[in-house]
């Protein structure tokens, strides 16, 4: 089935964030079946798969960005259409906040069990294991910097929206895999710094819906947000500009 692009781009967005945001309610709210159970395995392996499953739904229809820092390094790298960017950055925004959401409801009774906010806060959101802007930037800049990297090199076969073929636009079904397995490598090899972002609608998103929470006490933690939003932006859009320098050499 075909959907619209940007609604494709909202509904592969909320399936991502309802199984990622879901693996790490799991494993660190009180009385979860998986409650401390290898908590970084399960974590980094489930957002591997998240990916996976979300880009399979999706990648036809849109081509499964699912990620601000996608969509702008493609376009920085000429593969896809600027005049659908701000659609698409919407699109993934509101997807990360429904699929948030609907993990938090999954969860309820486990989220109204316990009561440290930070854990709250860590199952919406992402946060660094020091705090060291500097650094956390650079973390989220070069994590992001090699997903799209990677993504400019499976990207797969071209797609027709509206009757307008967008060269190289999508990561075609058959490339979900690979986009997974290279999202689970970085959550393994790099994300222990600020816990991976990689994906600026992915925390931007969720920590909205956190901050709306009825919860007293809650610090959805402003000061930091911008890292996981300007440090995966400014590592896509530099694996774009490189991608283009390195194919037109």
């Amino acid at each position: 089935m075909i959907m619209d692009p940007y609604l494709a781009e909202f509904v592969g967005t909320t399936t991502l964030l309802l199984f990622g945001a879901g693996v790490v309610a799991n494993v660190n709210l009180k009385n979860t079946i998986a409650e401390g159970q290898n908590p970084w395995v399960l974590i980094t392996a489930a957002w591997g798969f998240a990916v996976f499953v979300s880009v399979f739904i999706t990648s036809q229809s849109s081509g499964a960005h699912l990620n601000p820092a996608v969509t702008l390094g493609l376009a920085v790298a000429g593969k896809f259409s600027w005049s659908l960017v701000p659609g698409y950055f919407c699109a993934q925004l509101f997807g990360a906040m429904l699929g948030s959401w609907l993990a938090y409801i999954t969860y309820i009774d486990h989220y109204r069990l316990t009561k440290d906010e930070e854990i709250i806060r860590g199952t919406f959101c992402t946060g660094p294991a020091v705090r060291n802007l500097k650094n956390n930037f650079f973390s989220e800049f070069i994590g992001t910097f090699m997903l799209v990297f990677g993504v400019l090199f499976i990207v797969g076969p071209n797609i027709e929206i509206s009757g307008s073929e967008i060269q190289n636009f999508g990561l075609g079904s058959l490339d979900a895999l690979p986009v997974g397995i290279l999202v689970w490598l970085i959550g393994i090899a790099l994300g222990g710094t600020t816990g991976y972002a990689i994906n600026p609608a992915r925390d931007f998103g969720p920590r909205l819906v956190y901050s709306f929470l009825p919860r007293k006490n809650k610090d959805a933690d402003w000061k930091y947000s911008w890292i996981p939003v300007i440090g995966p932006l400014v590592g896509g859009a530099t694996a774009g500009l490189l991608y283009g320098m390195l194919i037109n050499i």
